[in-house]
């Protein structure tokens, strides 16, 4: 079956050099963006019964821009005013950079790793007399308490929003050749939105080894899986498994 329709479960790019749009016009796709997930900040009155008191620690791990929202709105909302000893631990200089929408950046202490928590925590092991707040989403890897407790630092878990499944009954039943998921919680929408998904000749592609696990625990059989050495973007393996598909197809 030729394809010809995807749907991406992420949101519209807004870059107009999107590499989706070079994609979908190299092969005459049509390409559709919809979140099958999305994020709600959790209320302060559930906030509160965690028992976390944010002016008691001295340091931030920040892994994500939506934490960062996040950690300023409760505190906005709780009339906290982050103290300007605060310090911040950013898993890559980009969302560094982003909490000058809360901050003055020049005026804060701001360290920044390359985009990996690993690499991250060679820097927060330096600091190892701070009492670190991580602000997370009910949805977190494991991996960062994990971590975080075999190095025996102090710190505190706030759960300050959550992963949502988003209402996608005007999709018509999935009328796609091809549904191209990020996350597990993706899978998971999929199913609590159509209990009676069946995958017959609809294509599956799943970004990430904990997206393909779930896709695979959930019955679905993957036709395109990134990322892989040769195809590092899931871009790059959608084109590699449509222009071979589509080939056969005729």
């Amino acid at each position: 079956m030729k394809i010809k329709r995807i749907i991406v479960s992420q949101p519209e790019p807004i870059s107009e050099k999107s590499p989706y749009l070079e994609l979908a016009q190299k092969n005459n796709l049509k390409i559709d963006f919809r979140p099958f997930i999305h994020v709600e900040g959790v209320p302060c009155k559930d906030f509160r019964q965690q028992k976390v008191d944010i002016l008691q620690h001295s340091a931030l791990i920040i892994t994500s821009r939506t934490a960062v929202d996040h950690f300023f709105r409760i505190c906005e909302e709780m009339r906290i005013t982050v103290p300007e000893t605060m310090k911040y631990f950013c898993i890559s200089e980009s969302i560094a950079l982003y909490l000058q929408k809360y901050i003055v950046y020049r005026k804060r202490k701001i360290f920044y790793g390359e985009g990996t928590f690993p690499q991250l925590m060679d820097i927060i092991n330096k600091h190892k007399t701070e009492r670190f707040l991580v602000p997370l989403s009910d949805v977190h890897k494991p991996e960062i308490p994990k971590t975080l407790d075999k190095a025996k630092i102090n710190y505190s878990k706030a759960i300050l929003y959550k992963t949502v499944t988003s209402n996608l009954s005007d999709l018509n039943g999935m009328d796609y050749d091809m549904l191209v998921f990020f996350s597990p919680s993706g899978i998971k929408s999929l199913f609590v939105n159509f209990p009676d998904f069946k995958q017959g000749d609809i294509k599956i592609g799943a970004f990430g080894p904990t997206t393909a696990k779930a896709a695979r625990d959930h019955g679905l059989r993957l036709d395109v899986e990134a990322p892989t050495p040769s195809c590092p973007s899931m871009v790059q393996a959608l084109n590699e498994f449509i222009k071979k598909n589509n080939k056969e197809s005729k």
